[in-house]
């Protein structure tokens, strides 16, 4: 059984059950004895924290959305740098509520920025570092909004329009298309227990848990 520490992302549009299925996830790691840590993005850390209060509850001052792209990293640059990497170097693995796939999929696909720009400003933040694998759970636009309206409340990044939330999914789908060895595509609209199924099965691999 190998139990190397590994950086998981868990990556997906409004409303597909990233809190549930992430909780799943850090059950499974407490089951199979492997050492890990929950966290989110942007936030992580007291600065990003700080900076995800900007980003997501800024409602007196207009956020531009270079200003946007350029937060999220800043958040990112305090998260990897004070504790993703130092879990992972200590043996723990990383179960991340988003990250660099959510930047190019809602800054770029959905903000329109240039996703070469994006990579370059990841690889320069960022070096070498990304998940091990990424589970990505995946519906319709429109089904994840009405699942997120039914919450009750929205944060500023999940009051767009459903265009917008389209051209994310985009985004996603086609990260996962041009990595297929990372990302696993999961159908977030089959019932929970078929999805936790599916994370089961290539945790168990990727741990090599019979």
């Amino acid at each position: 059984m190998s139990k190397k520490a590994k950086f998981i992302t868990i990556e997906g549009t409004e409303g597909v059950g990233k809190t549930t299925n992430i909780e799943y996830i850090l059950n499974y790691m407490n089951a199979n004895s492997i050492e890990s840590t929950v966290t989110r993005e942007p936030g992580g850390t007291y600065n990003a924290e700080k900076i995800r209060d900007i980003l997501l509850n800024s409602n007196d001052e207009k956020v531009p959305e270079i200003a946007e792209l350029l937060l999220f990293f800043s958040a990112r640059s305090f998260h990897a740098s004070n504790l993703i990497i130092p879990a992972l170097r200590d043996g723990k693995s990383v179960i991340c509520d988003r990250f660099t796939d959510a930047t190019i999929a809602y800054q770029g696909y959905g903000r329109g920025f240039n996703v070469n720009q994006i990579n370059m400003l990841s690889k320069w933040v960022l070096k070498d570092l990304k998940p091990d694998i990424t589970i990505l759970l995946d519906a319709p636009a429109d089904i994840g909004m009405q699942r997120t309206m039914s919450r009750g409340y929205s944060d500023r990044m999940e009051s767009e329009d459903i265009s917008f939330y389209e051209r994310v999914r985009e985004g996603y789908l086609h990260l996962a298309n041009e990595d297929p060895e990372r990302f696993l595509v999961i159908d977030a609209t089959q019932s929970l227990q078929d999805v936790q199924k599916d994370i089961k099965n290539h945790l168990d691999s990727l741990f090599r848990i019979a």
